[in-house]
């Protein structure tokens, strides 16, 4: 019966390796907006809630990353405004060593533009978006 069933999972990953592929992805980016997310509100905590620089209340879904230009249009599943990214290596640098960027990579994510995107409400609601996702489901985060 054991046998069975382990002979069932190696079956069943080895149908959709694509899927499983996109899933951990999708996972990995679940991950990378909490944790700039997170970033982000330690910086609020410890600078007497005061917002990162290059964040404001009210702004509009702005991707993140160092490029000045660039950063606008439709991005995945995000409709981000055209203007520069905002950068945020400087302001998270001491809850970040490094911002996360989409984990497909390559020319399509970089440093310059990470395919994370961020938004706050005019009431101060921090939302982090990631772009890039695969599955059905956007992959936000919010505080």
């Amino acid at each position: 019966m054991a046998i069975i069933a382990v002979l069932a999972v190696v079956v069943f990953v080895a149908l959709n390796p694509a899927q499983r592929l996109e899933d951990t992805r999708d996972a990995k980016r679940v991950s990378d907006t909490q944790t700039i997310l997170t970033a982000i509100h330690a910086s609020i905590v410890d600078n007497a809630g005061a917002l990162p620089s290059g964040l404001t209340a009210g702004m509009s879904q702005t991707q993140i990353g160092t490029a000045a230009t660039g950063c606008g249009g439709t991005v995945g599943v995000c409709s981000i405004t055209p203007t520069g990214c905002v950068d945020l290596t400087t302001p998270l640098a001491n809850y970040l060593n490094t911002i996360p960027i989409d984990p497909t990579g390559g020319t399509t994510y970089t440093a310059a533009e990470t395919g994370y995107s961020v938004v706050v409400s005019a009431a101060g609601l921090v939302t982090v978006t990631a772009c890039g996702t695969e599955g059905a489901t956007t992959i936000s985060a919010s505080r």
